[in-house]
């Protein structure tokens, strides 16, 4: 199928101009003013954006976790991110401690395969490293086109791996062309005092919060720094929440040291005071905790200043059902909450629509850089001749709330319940076909494919 995208402002990481766009099968062919090309299909894009599908390098679908399975799969997923202009994302494979790479990878194309709508990729969570495992990582990288490789310096006795391990990771990744990404912090910090508050017999949210202090997270990302540093590997830091560690970035560019640093909306948007509601703070129960309103300002500055590369979700939904399962202790809370579907709308709404970012930043960092770090540019995260035709059509002065009873995600509450956002997602193109319109997906199951992915290409 051929689709005319006519007079929209076309927006990439570098440019803003109005223009149409043609689309043959799934790829752009042709960009320009007033294009003579007929169409099997003509959208008016007049007065709406035309940017990228965005590319969300961090969801968890149907991840085991605490003893249950994060809510949204393959289907519901990619089906609720598509609806929110998220045409890729990158899912999070673990490995169980004790088993291969291989056995986890399977495990995985099985939830994926014929199920997703969306297209995907994997990251390998690397829980158990040994010689047999650093074979298996080198396979990934030039075999199946996985080349990032994610680990936990938390969670000790189910994904973390201690510092001896995570620089002979880096040093098999370095040398093979890849990246470590990591969940930075103390994880033995963090278990001494959650375990001294539940003595005490606190047990309510607040103190999942108060069991990451700051310091938990700057001291991690320090000490991931200095590793990245010793071996020379390339390494991303997730989901980063806090102006301690940020300034560790800052800090490290001091010797001329490059990390691609990603945060989430939650971090950009909301403060430490919703976990002052009794058993409702739950629903924001999530590691890293959201932080305080100084921090929320150390990001968005950190986005202005390139040490802040990429905004994720770090999607990973419960039902409340499931979020119970911590009623009276608020370490056995499912760590996560609902977001696939949200990332571009608020980050318009709170970024660009107030001012604090412009548009050429938001495709950046919700499109372009992702695609460059994670290989997959410029197939992906841009609006290029031969680029795939993951088009979003964008009206930006429409508002709308958000809610339960009209989001796409598998789970029966949204943490931004009532919010009122401007800027929806109007029309979404997969590879050239239509994914969203008129309110409806038009993709079935199995539409999305898994995309293989190359080096990094991103250049400081």
């Amino acid at each position: 199928m051929s689709v005319l995208i006519k007079n929209g402002r076309i927006v990439t990481a570098a440019e803003d101009y109005i223009a149409d766009l043609f689309i043959e099968e799934d790829k752009i062919s042709a960009i320009g003013k007033n294009l003579p090309h007929k169409a099997d299909k003509v959208i008016d894009a007049t007065g709406k954006l035309v940017f990228p599908g965005g590319v969300d390098p961090h969801v968890h679908l149907e991840m085991p976790f605490m003893g249950t399975f994060s809510s949204d799969d393959y289907e519901t997923g990619t089906r609720a991110a598509l609806f929110g202009g998220t045409t890729t994302v990158i899912d999070f494979i673990l490995q169980t401690q004790g088993d291969s790479l291989r056995n986890a990878l399977k495990t995985w194309q099985k939830k994926s395969e014929g199920k997703a709508i969306g297209d995907y990729s994997y990251h390998m969570a690397v829980t158990d490293f040994n010689e047999s495992v650093a074979k298996e990582v080198v396979e990934f990288i030039e075999e199946e086109g996985i080349t990032s490789f994610k680990t936990f310096m938390a969670y000790k006795g189910a994904l973390m791996i201690d510092d001896g391990q995570m620089v002979k990771l880096m040093k098999v990744v370095k040398e093979h062309g890849g990246l470590v990404t990591v969940h930075a912090t103390n994880g033995d910090i963090i278990d001494g005092l959650i375990a001294k508050h539940l003595s005490e017999g606190k047990t309510a949210p607040l103190y999942h919060y108060l069991s990451q202090p700051e310091v938990t997270e700057a001291e991690a990302s320090a000490r991931f720094l200095d590793m990245l540093n010793y071996t020379g590997c390339t390494g991303y830091i997730v989901h980063m929440t806090c102006e301690g560690a940020l300034n560790a970035v800052r800090l490290a560019t001091r010797r001329n040291q490059k990390v691609f640093v990603e945060t989430c909306p939650q971090y950009l948007l909301v403060d430490a005071s919703v976990y002052e509601e009794d058993f409702e703070g739950a629903k924001w129960v999530m590691s890293p905790p959201i932080r305080e309103k100084k921090d929320q300002a150390a990001l968005w500055s950190g986005l202005q200043q390139n040490l802040v590369n990429v905004i994720g979700t770090d999607h990973c939904p419960f039902t409340w059902e499931q979020k119970l399962l911590g009623k009276d202790d608020f370490s056995k809370i499912p760590n996560g909450h609902p977001a696939i579907e949200h990332r571009m709308e608020l980050i318009y709404s709170e970024g660009v629509d107030k001012g604090r970012i412009s548009l050429n930043k938001f495709v950046e960092v919700n499109c372009t850089n992702p695609a460059k770090i994670f290989g997959m540019y410029p197939r992906k995260g841009t609006i290029a001749i031969g680029a795939d035709a993951d088009v979003v059509v964008f009206d930006p002065e429409k508002k709308h709330t958000i809610s339960k009873d009209s989001h796409h995600m598998n789970a029966d509450y949204s943490s931004y319940e009532g919010w009122e956002v401007t800027g929806k997602t109007e029309t979404v193109l997969l590879r050239g076909n239509v994914a969203i319109e008129d309110g409806k997906c038009h993709l079935k199951p199995g539409s999305g494919q898994f995309i293989k992915r190359g080096k990094t290409s991103y250049t400081v």
